[in-house]
């Protein structure tokens, strides 16, 4: 028992160590000011980084611990809404930072429908995750 109760502790301290670099990782690369000045809540983003603190903490014991989310088919449904939200967002955030999308769209001399380009990749990567865990696999 004792070593359970050890192992889930060293399970959350390591789980909360990965957390909180992805959330200063998230924080340090300017995304939080980013959506909190294009949402124009700047005053808000202290409040957003304690979230997206709690947020990672909470899925750490989520994981650690097995809990299960009790809210059935609908709320694991809008679980998985928020999650690809906030997943595309991110991943959106970081091409957007990087410049990804001015270099090839220069390289390949586009001129018009880089949004149009952005919604495909976009729901690309939606079915596909939609096919995997159809799948199953």
């Amino acid at each position: 028992m004792w070593a359970q109760i050890g192992m889930g502790f060293l399970g959350l301290c390591a789980g909360g160590i990965v957390a909180s670099a992805a959330v200063a990782f998230l924080i340090g690369l300017g995304i939080i000011p980013r959506y909190a000045g294009i949402t124009h809540t700047a005053d808000r983003i202290l409040l957003y980084e304690d979230v997206m603190m709690l947020g990672a903490l909470a899925g750490n014991v989520f994981y650690v611990f097995h809990m299960r989310i009790l809210f059935g088919a609908w709320g694991l449904g809008v679980y998985g809404l928020f999650s690809g939200i906030f997943l595309g967002g991110w991943i959106l955030a970081l091409a957007e930072m990087a410049d990804i999308f001015p270099v090839v769209a220069r390289r390949l001399k586009f001129k018009h429908g880089i949004p149009a380009v952005i919604i495909a990749i976009a729901l690309g990567k939606m079915t596909g995750s939609l096919w995997f865990f159809y799948k199953g696999w």
